[in-house]
C-alpha cells in the first residue's frame, strides 16, 4: 500500500469511527427540540440553533415518528420545510433503523 493511499484510509476510519461514536452518545431527548417549536408552529424560518438541535437529534427522528404525541409535528408541512432548510433528511429515509427502548 503507497504511503498516500494509508493515510487517506486512517483518515477515513478516524473520521468513520468518530462519527460513529457522536451518534451513539446522542440522547434522544424531544424537549432538544425547542428551538424549532416556533418554526413548527408560525413557519418561521429556522435558528441557526434550531438547525443544530434538529442535525444533533438527527438519529431519534425515527422514534419520535413512531410517537403518536410527535409524530403531527414531525410530519407536518413546517416541518418538513424545515428539515429542508436544514439539511436533514426527512426521517421516513431512516424508519426502522432506531429501536424504541422497552
Amino acid at each position: 500500500m503507497k504511503k498516500g493511499t494509508s493515510f487517506v484510509a486512517i483518515i477515513f476510519l478516524v473520521l468513520f469511527l468518530s462519527e460513529l461514536l457522536v451518534t451513539e452518545a446522542v440522547t434522544c431527548n424531544v424537549m432538544e427540540l425547542i428551538p424549532c417549536v416556533a418554526a413548527i408552529m408560525t413557519s418561521q424560518p429556522p435558528t441557526t440553533r434550531c438547525c443544530a438541535k434538529l442535525k444533533e437529534q438527527k438519529p431519534c427522528l425515527s422514534t419520535y415518528l413512531m410517537n403518536p404525541n410527535y409524530k403531527p409535528y414531525v410530519k407536518s408541512p413546517n416541518a418538513k420545510i424545515i428539515l429542508k432548510t436544514c439539511g436533514v433528511p426527512d426521517p421516513d429515509c431512516c424508519k426502522g433503523s432506531i429501536k424504541k427502548n422497552s
